[in-house]
């Protein structure tokens, strides 16, 4: 151990990249694994001990991969440097290449987060902080460190596994090329097309073994002339791609062996209706697009598992109309921004999407109390369903709120819900019972969030501080309607971990804790922006860990609870206990 250590200098990268490597190997008979890990090291480290040496124990590391572990890897590759991944993206993009092997009893998107895992736990992939946009939510995010994603690029050029077309990979061949990723953009690829007497770098390609196709350049769009000729691709993704129109979108409708599409913040404005002739399609992300709509065709699309959709322009009032043949998509596993009217058997259809686990959807107020009942039967039939977003559009002629209408057992399976309306109809706040009723169910959730509820008094915490599993709570914008919220002694939270007020703005002012509630909460994330926020009692949080704050230097009352976190810290040195971790982000 100590021999080991020693050889990797003292360097963060090298020691945990080992250590990863060695964990398994714990048994006495492990000690030869050790030894040929010390000779492997070889001198390398004692001569460079900063460069060569780090790139000897990431090879190390990545030689003593499994196999299905190093495609994987190699796979990471096709993305920048420094660039954050959105993990379901990756992922997706794993199942649609064929490097994730089925499991019986397991679907392939379980298996590749089995293998996400592995890498993150060989410290090979490092998680980043969660990204939250209104457009997509809440996204699981990762990313590679900039000397192990250049041993993973040299891995992979040496296999011929990716080809990579930019400024800093002049001069490489491109004889058959099967996963194509373009950085850098047009001037980039026209300097090499020079260097090489071509025009035109891609079409001096042959690009009919092109599998992959990947683009990381703003104006990648103008190196798409010769879309048509890429027939056998399974996987495009063409995020933030700019002037995409018909005719490239006649031509993706072509490519009948696709599997994966990311279309995600171009300005598509149409998709076509022949876009069912896609029939092996697993992923299809238009979110962030200029799409008013999608072609009904969609539910021809009957091995589609994810389905994301936003208009960029119109996020708050946007939604998707389901169609009717929804039943048709029984590979569904994920969908956004779905929206039901007065089409009853649309609303059946929905509960026979036996495979959904992620469902986004919105209530409004055309449909009537039996459409609503109907409703809430196909969503208690949803087995598989995990995550459940769900938001409840109102306004002043109804007579009773959808929320207040649930009657039926949800999934048991729900691990995520966070619902986002108002809680109130003609005759004052009815969200009590509601709340009560259908969310105290909830035995199995780990994750609740709230928005726009408008609720009172106790209500919330009263029914929440009593789910056996819940780890994180977020409280959003007008969740509460009054000034203050207290966390009350009553209110213990027996799993509650983590605690967010994200974007709550005005109302309320004062979060109050009281001794001993929340007895397990470790993190707490506050949003100010310029709004005036304080916490109360935060010496009865015995075991919080760490408090993150977000705001604006000019706002005094998160100066104020600096000052306070701080005084906090000076209360617990002079007991000897733990000091909180504070972190400040301006914006």
């Amino acid at each position: 151990m100590v021999k080991v250590l020693k050889k990797c200098g003292g360097l963060p990268l090298a020691i945990v990249s080992i250590g990863s490597l060695l964990a398994g190997y714990r048994s006495p008979e492990s000690k030869y694994m050790w030894e040929t890990v010390l000779k492997s090291l070889g001198s390398h480290i004692d001569n460079h001990p900063t460069l060569e040496g780090m790139r000897r124990i990431i090879t190390l590391s990545y030689d003593h991969l499994p196999h299905h572990l190093k495609s994987c890897m190699m796979y990471l590759s096709i993305f920048p440097e420094d660039f954050l991944i959105a993990k379901d993206r990756l992922l997706r993009r794993w199942i649609a290449e064929g490097l994730v092997a089925e499991k019986r009893g397991l679907t392939l998107m379980e298996i590749a987060e089995g293998y996400f895992n592995e890498l993150v736990s060989r410290s090979m992939i490092d998680r980043a902080a969660d990204r939250v946009t209104d457009t997509d939510g809440r996204e699981q995010m990762c990313r590679v460190h900039d000397m192990m994603l250049e041993v993973m690029v040299s891995k992979s050029l040496e296999a011929n596994f990716v080809s990579l077309l930019g400024e800093a990979y002049q001069g490489m061949p491109y004889d058959r090329v099967r996963r194509l990723s373009i950085h850098g953009g047009v001037e980039a690829s026209s300097k090499m097309a020079e260097d090489h007497g071509r025009k035109n770098k891609i079409k001096g390609m042959n690009v009919k073994h092109v599998r992959s196709l990947s683009m990381f350049a703003l104006d990648g769009h103008k190196l798409l002339n010769q879309l048509d000729e890429f027939t056998l691709l399974r996987v495009l993704d063409l995020e933030k791609c700019t002037g995409l129109g018909k005719r490239q979108m006649d031509d993706i409708c072509r490519m009948y062996l696709l599997r994966f599409l990311n279309l995600k913040g171009t300005d598509v404005s149409v998709v076509p209706s022949k876009i069912d002739q896609l029939e092996h399609l697993q992923t299809l992300d238009v979110r962030a697009t200029r799409l008013e709509d999608l072609p009904k065709t969609v539910t021809n699309l009957e091995k589609l598992e994810s389905l994301l959709y936003s208009n960029k322009d119109r996020y708050w009032d946007f939604h998707w109309e389901a169609p009717k043949g929804l039943r048709k998509m029984k590979a569904l596993r994920k969908v956004n921004n779905l929206t039901v009217r007065s089409n009853i058997d649309v609303i059946e259809e929905i509960g026979e999407l036996e495979q959904l686990q992620e469902l986004d959807i919105s209530v409004i107020p055309e449909i009537d109390e039996a459409h609503q009942d109907k409703l809430d039967e196909s969503l208690s039939r949803l087995y598989s369903l995990r995550c459940l977003n769900l938001q409840i559009v109102t306004n002043t002629e109804w007579k009773k709120n959808f929320l207040q209408n649930l009657k039926s057992t949800p999934p048991r399976l729900l691990r995520y819900v966070r619902l986002c309306g108002t809680l109130q109809g003609k005759t004052g706040v009815l969200g009590v019972p509601t709340l009560t009723d259908w969310v105290s169910k909830l035995t199995n959730l780990v994750e609740f969030a709230i928005a726009w509820a408008h609720l009172r008094g106790d209500t919330l915490f009263d029914v929440l501080s009593k789910l056996p599993n819940l780890k994180t709570l977020t409280l959003e914008i007008s969740f509460h309607s009054e000034k203050k919220i207290v966390a009350r002694t009553s209110h213990k939270f027996p799993a509650l971990t983590e605690l967010r007020m994200d974007g709550v703005r005005s109302v309320p002012e004062v979060y109050e804790f009281e001794k001993g509630c929340m007895q397990n909460l470790e993190t707490i994330f506050l949003s100010f922006g310029c709004y005036k926020q304080r916490i109360v009692g935060i010496e009865h949080l015995t075991n919080l860990k760490e408090v993150q704050l977000t705001g604006t230097k000019e706002n005094q009352t998160m100066v104020d609870t600096l000052k306070e976190l701080e005084e906090e810290n000076a209360r617990r040195e002079r007991n000897g206990s733990n000091l909180l971790r504070v972190k400040v982000r301006y914006e």
